[in-house]
């Protein structure tokens, strides 16, 4: 399968001379259509970086990130915007679900901002939160749903349309187990129809779900691993319980 992200060489510094932090050093990732890795490591090892820049919400010090096998430092800003809401989505532990819209606009917004008919961009939103179990709350608004629906609302409007790329961070922090089971189950089967997924986690249970575990500290990657067996192997044709 053709890589959707890459990340080579990404290093990252905040700061200058004694308040200087390197938050990543000379990362090399890649992540192929339809594979969930799962990003694991102690607070403060450079994690979130690693997705914001992957998300091109900001620069690299040096290296490059290429989306789908284009570097991102050849794009505009506007492009870099363009990009974003056209093959990105984000989840993010707090929803960042607007509360003055539906859940079927807060799925479609982004798309009709990229410019997608309001027809299309409704369709596209109805399939999303179906394939969800959430048509039926296409009009509720944020406030009107449980904790689960707005996460699962969340991850709807991040693979909603094209969408080529899903980040990831910390997606079931705010739920229980079994809410956080069944968001990964659902970031699982996003995978499954060829979207690349990258997650940031703390909980050693959810990273089973994916493909690859990247283990990072100190800013940088120190090793990468197939998940022991978990939950997705009980959804794997011709296993047993």
């Amino acid at each position: 399968m053709s890589a959707v992200l890459e990340l080579r060489r990404v290093s990252k510094v905040y700061g200058s001379g004694p308040s200087e932090v390197q938050a990543l050093r000379s990362v090399d990732l890649t992540v192929k259509a339809g594979e969930l890795v799962a990003i694991m490591g102690p607070s403060g090892s450079g994690k979130s970086t690693l997705l914001t820049i992957a998300g091109t919400l900001e620069d690299a010090s040096s290296g490059e990130v290429l989306i789908t096998g284009a570097p991102v430092s050849t794009l505009s800003k506007n492009e870099r915007a363009s990009l974003r809401r056209r093959s990105i989505g984000y989840v993010f532990q707090d929803f960042n679900l607007l509360a003055g819209l539906t859940a079927l606009e807060n799925v479609t917004l982004p798309m009709e901002l990229d410019g997608l008919a309001g027809k299309a961009a409704r369709a596209a939103g109805i399939e999303a939160l179906r394939r969800f179990d959430l048509a039926d709350k296409a009009g509720r608004y944020p406030d009107e749903l449980s904790g689960g629906e707005r996460q699962r609302v969340a991850i709807a409007r991040a693979i909603a349309g094209d969408r080529r790329l899903l980040l990831a961070d910390e997606p079931t922090g705010a739920l229980d187990s079994v809410n956080g089971e069944a968001v990964m189950r659902l970031v699982r089967a996003a995978c499954r129809d060829g979207v690349a997924g990258v997650i940031v986690t703390h909980d050693a249970q959810l990273a089973s779900w994916a493909d690859r575990i990247v283990f990072i500290r100190d800013g940088r990657i120190v090793d990468q691993t197939a998940p022991p067996p978990g939950p997705e192997s009980l959804l794997t044709p011709g296993a047993t319980a």
